[in-house]
């Protein structure tokens, strides 16, 4: 039975929450293990769910439309010149 990504990523996100927390609670009693805890907690988290997450998720997302190219930066300029301008009606007497 083949797991789904998005169950393997929140396993991982638990266990390094687990972690983490596990380092704190014994940072007073044996702080090397603390720190060892606290830092795989991390590194799973940030350098192994993260970009798992983040691969799952692009999957099939073209890349271009979210980069800041000369094309997308004039469509934004083009929209923001094309909003209406607001004008004051002014009662003629």
């Amino acid at each position: 039975m083949i797991l789904k990504s998005r169950y393997i990523v929140l396993f991982i996100v638990i266990a390094s929450f687990a972690a983490i927390i596990y380092g704190f609670t014994i940072l007073e009693e044996d702080p090397p293990l603390a720190n060892k805890c606290i830092g795989f907690g991390t590194v799973g988290l940030f350098l192994i769910a993260m970009p798992l997450f983040l691969f799952k998720e692009s999957k099939g997302k073209k890349v271009k439309d979210y980069m800041l190219t000369e094309e997308n930066i004039r469509k934004m300029q083009g929209r923001a010149e094309k909003k209406p301008k607001r004008t004051n009606p002014q009662s003629k007497k």
